[in-house]
């Protein structure tokens, strides 16, 4: 039987690359970690969306909404081509900052994610973009 997930240093190695690009508004960099036919699902879009074109457009509307989030690496369960990627990330909405915790699978071809599916309870981070 072969496995082809990553490793606990190969996941901290990798994630400690990628997560930054997360941060700051530079869809173009974070887009640069997946391949060209990479398929992408969150909360928000759970139908997804595929293909790097794709992708840099969701990216681009997203992180010009969140330049200031946080996102750091809280641990991982290898999978296959991957890993099971535990995540924690700091929202700042309004005048305060939303915690959240959550997972997504982050599998990889050649170095690069060609599958991510995000999961994590968005109820108080919805709550807090509503108007007051």
């Amino acid at each position: 039987m072969s496995f082809s997930g990553l490793n606990a240093d190969e996941a901290r190695a990798f994630a400690a690359r990628w997560l930054p690009a997360w941060t700051g508004n530079d869809p173009g960099l974070l887009v640069s970690f997946y391949s060209v036919d990479a398929f992408y699902a969150d909360p928000a879009i759970p139908g997804g969306v595929r293909g790097r074109e794709a992708l840099l457009g969701y990216f681009s509307k997203l992180l010009a909404r969140n330049p200031c989030w946080v996102w750091t690496h809280r641990g991982s369960i290898p999978i296959e081509d991957g890993i099971l990627n535990k995540w924690h990330a700091s929202i700042p909405v309004a005048d305060r900052t939303i915690d959240v915790d959550g997972v997504c699978t982050v599998q990889l071809r050649d170095g690069l994610i060609y599958c991510t599916e995000v999961y994590f309870d968005r109820s108080e981070l919805l709550a807090a973009l509503k108007p007051r």
